[in-house]
């Protein structure tokens, strides 16, 4: 390995912040983990002090290893990337936030452009994993999924990168108080419920003293809950910003997706059908809907011929996806997928199949495997 002082980077390293990279001692040991976090600048200056080294290969923008890596190491990538953007979002914003999120948030945008079918598998199989809180895990895939339909109503590239960061930290100010309700059977308490009424004003005033200053980003985190027709909150607007308009739409969508203790996901084609009927004429709507279609990659399929497999990418209409059979028509399971090209006539999908209902338990990083395989 090659590598370079700490001291030579010392301008990407922010006290309170997860680590863009791993920190080795001058003989390569391993000190701090990639998103680990510094915790003062005493610590930093003791690391600096000591002659702390960086690994040089993990200096190079994690956006240039998405674009040039093969299709088979993406799943990992993906894996690491939503991971440590994951762990930034977690961190208490403060200042640094918002360069550390750019730098965790970029690489993400890249896999996206990259493979988008992998990215709506990232949606329907629960983004970065089981270890990230629900409410990290929410704002993923809503970004995720704002990012593709921003793309597919033509936005232009900065656009679609404010709607990611706008998506991904709307509800910064109350990731917690997701993972808590994700798991309550009960309503919500009064004061649970005035912490849902507030979380837009509190999710701009953390992100302002984290050193936001774009007036987009802070007027759409701040609209995110707000109804064309007035009813929305907290301001209860008629006019709401396009923004925020995809961010409330994308986070409704996505929800449905997302187990809860008090029930079940929907299944990808209910989910749309159910966005459809309720909002048919909204442009944003539209895109969404046809973004993620009635057979998403990453949702399991019935075969007409019996065969159970799941969604790998999605097909010349929304009818007739790739999928890669995972049992054979009397159910038992394949030593190795069967890749199906649904035609309509041969091959023919009976219907979308709940992940509990399929009795198949496949690690993430198998499933993934399977999309950037086709």
């Amino acid at each position: 390995m090659s590598y370079a002082e700490l001291a030579t980077v010392k301008h990407r390293v922010k006290p309170g912040v997860p680590l863009p990279f791993n920190v080795r001692d001058a003989d390569g040991r391993l000190l701090l983990a990639r998103g680990h976090t510094v915790e003062d600048h005493p610590q930093l200056d003791a690391l600096l002090t000591r002659g702390a080294l960086v690994d040089i290969t993990e200096l190079v923008a994690a956006d240039d290893v998405v674009r040039a890596a093969p299709r088979q190491q993406l799943p990992r990538l993906w894996a690491g990337c939503l991971n440590t953007l994951s762990q930034t979002l977690r961190t208490d914003p403060g200042p640094g936030f918002a360069d550390a999120l750019d730098d965790a948030a970029t690489p993400v945008q890249s896999l996206i452009q990259r493979d988008p079918d992998l990215a709506i598998f990232q949606v329907l199989r629960h983004a970065a994993g089981a270890d990230v809180a629900y409410g990290a895990q929410r704002s993923l895939q809503t970004a995720i999924t704002s990012f593709l339909v921003a793309q597919r109503l033509g936005w232009d590239a900065d656009q679609c990168t404010l709607q990611f960061k706008v998506a991904l930290t709307m509800n910064i100010s109350m990731l917690e108080l997701q993972g808590q309700l994700s798991h309550q059977r009960m309503p919500p308490t009064p004061a649970q419920r005035q912490a849902l009424q507030t979380h837009p004003m509190r999710s701009v005033r953390m992100l302002e003293l984290a050193g936001v200053t774009h007036e987009a980003w802070l007027r759409a985190v701040l609209q995110h809950h707000e109804l064309e027709d007035g009813s929305g909150y907290p301001g209860g607007r008629t006019e709401v910003d396009d923004l925020a308009s995809l961010a409330r739409r994308a986070d409704v969508y996505t929800s449905k997706l997302a187990a809860r203790s008090s029930r079940d996901a929907l299944s990808a084609d209910l989910a749309g059908r159910q966005m459809f009927m309720q909002d048919p004429t909204h442009p944003i709507t539209t895109a969404l809907v046809r973004e993620f279609g009635i057979y998403p990659p990453g949702c399991y399929v019935r075969l007409t011929s019996g065969e159970l497999g799941i969604v790998v990418a999605r097909g010349e209409n929304i009818t007739m996806p790739v999928v890669a059979c995972l049992t054979n028509a009397r159910g038992a399971s394949l030593a190795e997928p069967v890749r199906r090209t649904i035609d309509g006539k041969t091959f023919a999908v009976a219907g979308v199949v709940g992940e509990r209902q399929t009795g198949l338990r496949l690690p993430p990083d198998g499933l993934a495997a399977l999309v950037s395989s086709v």
